[in-house]
């Protein structure tokens, strides 16, 4: 039995208002905040950079794990989902602070060999009001054999009553990962990401995903109180997808109607 308390991490940032309108000119959108507005939701991942000299990052450009999240021997990293509570909202150009804990940590045999998975707590307050929680999912797998079966990805639930054609792009990829300072290099070294992970070409962020989805719901359900979301197949760069929502459950099909991530938005009280 393991008495050890768990790893927690706590930083500071400001949440600098030209780095928020630039994912909103990113995404087509615009780029109109101002200091003390809030900020869209699952907008902090612009924020609480955690940059690693060279020699501490692994071979896929994250910092090495070890700290916060503990190395489970497997080098293969994906973010699984994450459930979100909006408790009051962030606002724009002032100071904020983040306490993550790492709360779980399993290793579990899949289908296709030896899984871990990591659970990150993350509390984000401004003052002395908690703004947000967040739990995030993390799955750690071995590394595969180039040109070996792949699982077989789930398809939609069913027709959807709203859907709304997305694409992205090197480009888009390249601003996401340079704006949440995510080095992973699936998302930008289209060599790596085919010849070492086995993907067909760069992988859109699952957290990028997420959050279309979240901007999406707010549009037209209201303000979020919750927010959950599972990725269920990869999306690669070329690939044309659909953001799709029945009521408040959200989805995002791929080709072939492959389900890429699910997604359930719960809003505010009136």
């Amino acid at each position: 039995m393991n008495d050890a308390p768990p790893l927690t991490e706590c930083q500071s940032d400001l949440m600098d208002v030209a780095r928020a309108n630039a994912l909103l000119v990113a995404l087509g959108r615009a780029g109109d905040l101002k200091a003390h507005d809030p900020l869209p939701p699952f907008f902090h991942q612009l924020y609480f950079w955690t940059p690693q000299p060279p020699d501490q990052l692994g071979r896929d450009g994250h910092p090495k794990v070890g700290g916060l999240i503990p190395d489970l021997g497997l080098p293969r990293r994906m973010w699984a989902g994450g459930r979100l509570t909006f408790h009051a909202p962030l606002r724009a150009g002032q100071p904020a602070r983040k306490h993550s804990t790492c709360t779980a940590q399993t290793r579990k045999q899949g289908r296709s060999g030896p899984l871990a998975f990591v659970t990150l707590r993350h509390e984000i307050m401004q003052g002395d009001t908690l703004c947000l929680t967040e739990e995030q999912d993390l799955v750690y797998r071995e590394d595969g054999v180039i040109g070996a079966p792949r699982p077989v990805p789930p398809n939609v639930p069913r027709t959807a009553t709203h859907r709304i054609p997305v694409h992205f792009d090197q480009t888009l990829l390249f601003r996401y990962s340079a704006l949440t300072f995510n080095g992973h290099r699936i998302h930008y070294d289209e060599a790596y990401a085919r010849d070492i992970e086995g993907y067909d070409g760069l992988v859109v962020h699952g957290p990028l995903l997420a959050q279309l989805l979240m901007l999406w719901a707010t549009e037209d359900l209201g303000p979020l109180a919750t927010f959950t979301f599972r990725a269920t197949a990869p999306l690669m760069h070329f690939e044309a997808a659909w953001l799709c929502r029945t009521g408040s459950e959200l989805w995002v099909e791929g080709p072939d109607g492959r389900l890429c991530m699910t997604a359930q938005a719960e809003v505010q009280a009136s």
